[in-house]
């Protein structure tokens, strides 16, 4: 007897991930949470697959990212291609709130269903900025931050009361080269003007009648009606007035769930003779793997690390070692770097940018994927590859520089809390909190930034084969979108994951269907949890655990040593809280040197 065809579904309720944990701590929370690059390569397997009859997707108040957005999107756009369903459905694409992107992801469906008492809020994009300068005055905390150069806009959060002509120019490029994407794929997607689509913009919040009318939707209706409908089209014709009792049953399963049946991938790897003796010369010609060495988080020097008080993070050591890791691997063919990073240190990034230089050099083709943000130090680490490969959405470049600090002294007397520093050098407190910068110190902080800021255009124009002459003024720590980085010879190409693990497997003169992928570093459980025992070990390839304060890691007893309390943590623990209160990366108020941020 047949099995019941399965029905994928796509259910983002629990978030999306860009890359696996490695922390086997955070796999386990995250275990119910589906991995971007997971998503597109089961969508591709599903669509050859004969068990698969359709997906349906639920959207609801998920914020993804415009790129994710795509790259999601260009995987569901493909599977449909094999002539299977997909639906997409909604109780509302925003009730009270900005219903964009959840409508952008849905438009990418062949089909789409509103509840009757739902709507579109399509009402598009926005962005801004948070201005502290006057609350730090009023709480005595003096912002002492230097930047390379004009676009360099992340300082300002400390330096001004309101945004500057230079981040209001960004920005409103930023949003507009985004809106522009969505309203041509909207336009694309449902057969519509796109002065058609830029209207219903300006009439959102619609209604779900209005919706159906403007062709932003395709039927009114609700959870069950939905499953009915396309479990009516999966059975075929004939079944257009079947009662719901009776149609053929479909089995459910969760689109990260599933996973093709042993037999038919059997039958694909033997289907001929010939595919058999090609498959195996094949193997025996070539490596057949394209490593997968991720970039996520802030970068530091280190081994990095997430935190359950803080963002995730990398360190130059771990990817580092993994990228040595897959160049010593005799099956892999090429390398995919995939990046989602706004940036961190600037000597880490060029540590890790060195290493894709030698992969390339010992023969390995490497090339960079960035995912929702490459940026400053992550466009550090992309630029040496082959080629770059970003979405349309992708935020990228911010090619510069700042470094600075808070001085903390007045907030402190506020508080009554006194402090006195004794010193050997007369540089050897310039960077503490409790003073600002002399003249002498002001000097050299500019000339370690000129410095800085020269060598990542020199290497962003070498990468680019460019003159520095023209890549300069693409720099100044401008960000651009990828459809505006590709037009200004940033990045060579748009694309998701999969276009640059097909493209790293052309460059390494494989075909794609004849290539797996795997993530790197690449250790069994029991190779992760063993204490390395010299830098190129599997184990010094794995992130560490890193914590945003000294408090925090006493009290949950992750790091011994460090209740010392608030006398023991003094003026960088009142840096470290304010971090964390305004969502930034531990220590980011006082930027030692060499840190290089977006």
């Amino acid at each position: 007897m047949a099995s019941a065809p399965v029905l994928l579904e796509l259910d983002l309720a629990a978030g999306l991930l860009e890359a696996p944990p490695g922390d086997p701590i955070a796999a386990f929370r995250a275990r119910n949470t589906p991995v971007l690059a997971d998503l597109v390569e089961r969508l591709r397997d599903a669509a050859k697959s004969n068990e698969v009859a359709g997906l349906i997707a639920h959207v609801g108040a998920e914020h993804l990212a415009h790129s994710q957005i795509h790259e999601l999107g260009a995987a569901v756009e493909a599977f449909a291609k094999s002539g299977k369903p997909t639906v997409c459905w909604s109780e509302a694409f925003g009730e009270s709130f900005d219903g964009t992107h959840g409508y952008h992801l849905a438009s990418y469906f062949d089909e789409i269903w509103v509840q009757p008492s739902g709507g579109v809020a399509l009402v598009g994009l926005s962005t801004g900025g948070m201005f502290l300068r006057e609350g730090l005055d009023k709480v005595g905390l003096q912002p002492e931050v230097r930047a390379r150069k004009e676009y360099k806009n992340a300082p300002d959060m400390f330096l001004r009361e309101s945004m500057g002509d230079a981040q209001r120019e960004a920005l409103q490029r930023l949003i507009d080269s985004l809106s522009e994407h969505l309203v041509s794929t909207v336009a694309r997607r449902r057969g519509m003007a796109e002065a058609d689509v830029v209207d219903a913009i300006a009439a959102a919040p619609l209604t779900s009648e209005e919706a159906l009318d403007r062709r932003l939707v395709d039927h009114l209706g609700y959870r069950d009606q939905v499953y009915t409908a396309l479990r009516r089209r999966i059975a075929g014709k004939g079944h257009e007035t079947t009662p719901e009792s009776d149609l053929p049953e479909v089995t459910l399963r969760f689109v990260h769930r599933w996973a093709p049946p042993k037999a038919e991938v059997a039958r694909e790897k033997l289907r001929t003779e010939a595919g058999r003796v090609a498959a195996k010369a094949l193997r025996r010609a070539k490596p057949g793997v394209v490593a997968v060495v991720g970039v996520d988080g802030g970068i530091t020097l280190g081994r990095g690390g997430g935190s359950p008080l803080g963002g995730s993070g990398t360190g130059s050591d771990s990817v580092c070692a993994a990228l040595r890791q897959a160049a010593e691997a005799e099956d892999v063919a090429a390398v995919v770097v995939r990046i989602d990073s706004p940036g961190g240190s600037y000597v880490a990034s060029d540590a890790i940018h060195r290493e894709v230089l030698r992969l390339r050099e010992n023969g390995k083709p490497v090339v960079a994927s960035m995912a929702s943000v490459a940026a400053s130090g992550g466009y550090f680490v992309a630029m040496g590859a082959d080629e770059i490969f970003a979405l349309p959405g992708t935020i990228t470049g911010s090619i510069g520089v700042f470094a600075g600090k808070v001085v903390v002294t007045k907030a402190l007397a506020k508080a009554g809390v006194a402090r006195e520093t004794l010193e050997t050098g007369p540089q050897a407190t310039m960077w503490s909190p409790d003073r600002p910068f002399d003249k002498d110190e002001l000097v050299r902080l500019d000339a370690w930034l000129d410095e800085v800021y020269a060598d990542f255009t020199e290497k962003a124009a070498e990468g680019r084969d460019m003159p520095v002459t023209q890549l300069e003024p693409l720099a100044r720590g401008r960000i651009w979108t990828g459809s505006d980085a590709l037009e200004r010879g940033l990045v060579d190409r748009l694309g998701g994951f999969e276009d640059a693990v097909s493209r790293a497997s052309e460059l390494a003169g494989l075909k794609r269907d004849a290539v797996t992928t795997r993530r790197y570093p690449h250790a069994s459980m029991f190779a992760k949890l063993r204490a390395p025992q010299h830098s190129d070990a599997v184990a010094a390839g794995i992130a560490g655990r890193t914590l945003p304060g000294s408090i925090a890691a006493a009290v949950l007893g992750l790091r011994p040593g460090a209740a010392g309390g608030v006398l023991a943590a003094g003026p960088e623990l009142v840096l470290t809280e304010l971090s964390a209160s305004l969502g930034l990366t531990a220590g980011a108020l006082q930027l030692p040197p060499g840190l290089l941020r977006r």
